[in-house]
């Protein structure tokens, strides 16, 4: 992104944090490197260095660099490796990486199952379920919005719980269900949307990771299905045995 393509719609430094973010998705700036400085960065987006300093506590905000006094700002090994295997647990992989998990409530709503969701919780076609949308963070840093469907006669108040908790893994204790199992995860890479792009702070048209998931209790029986989306920027999957 150039001064050229700067425009008056979204604010200055917002422009060109986005557009430092994408150089650093692209690997033009490399894990570790050294950005240029705050000078020539306002040169080549045609703003002043005010402009560039709000972007990059903008970037800072994000976990995507660091800075260092009297060295300038580098870039941060910012990939979180996530683990996908049967025992799938947001908090505990991000614990395990030395960072706080924290999950939030978006919305909750009530609804009916339709044909493909009845399917994949054993449940007939109109039940009622909740569809939960919850935002997960590393250290602040927002990570995945997904959004879950579970039963609302076998979850009753289940939006209530998640608020309280922020831990789905929690929601089902609540439950008496005290561990469950991923049955299927199916993965495709998509194009984040307009209101995931404003939750997960990124960049209008760069990629999402999106897990679409079943998890069942020990005896086979459907608790919940996921449709997850990942900033591809943040995450990288790895596939592990059991």
């Amino acid at each position: 992104m150039t001064a050229e393509a700067l425009s008056s719609g979204v604010a200055l430094w917002r422009q060109v944090a986005d557009g430092i973010e994408m150089a650093i998705a692209d690997g033009r700036y490399l894990p570790g490197g050294k950005l240029p400085g705050e000078t020539e960065i306002a040169e080549n987006y045609g703003v002043n260095r005010h402009t560039v300093r709000r972007a990059l506590a903008a970037l800072a905000e994000r976990g995507l660099v660091r800075a260092e006094r009297g060295s300038g700002t580098f870039v941060r090994s910012r990939r979180i490796a996530y683990p996908l295997r049967t025992r799938t647990r947001f908090s505990e992989i991000i614990n395990a990486g030395g960072r706080e998990p924290r999950g939030q409530l978006i919305s909750a709503e009530r609804e009916a199952a339709t044909g493909a969701l009845a399917g994949q919780l054993d449940l007939d076609i109109g039940a009622p379920l909740f569809r939960i949308e919850a935002l997960r963070s590393a250290d602040g840093v927002p990570i995945s919005r997904g959004t879950t469907w579970l039963s609302a006669v076998r979850f009753p108040d289940a939006p209530k719980v998640f608020a309280a908790k922020r831990s789905m893994t929690k929601v089902l204790a609540h439950y008496g269900i005290s561990d469950y199992r991923r049955l299927s995860t199916r993965i495709t890479a998509s194009v984040v949307d307009a209101a995931d792009a404003a939750r997960l702070d990124l960049a209008a048209g760069r990629p999402v990771l999106v897990v679409e998931s079943i998890d069942v209790a020990a005896d086979g029986t459907p608790l919940l299905t996921s449709r997850a989306r990942f900033a591809a920027e943040r995450v990288e999957f790895v596939i592990e045995p059991d």
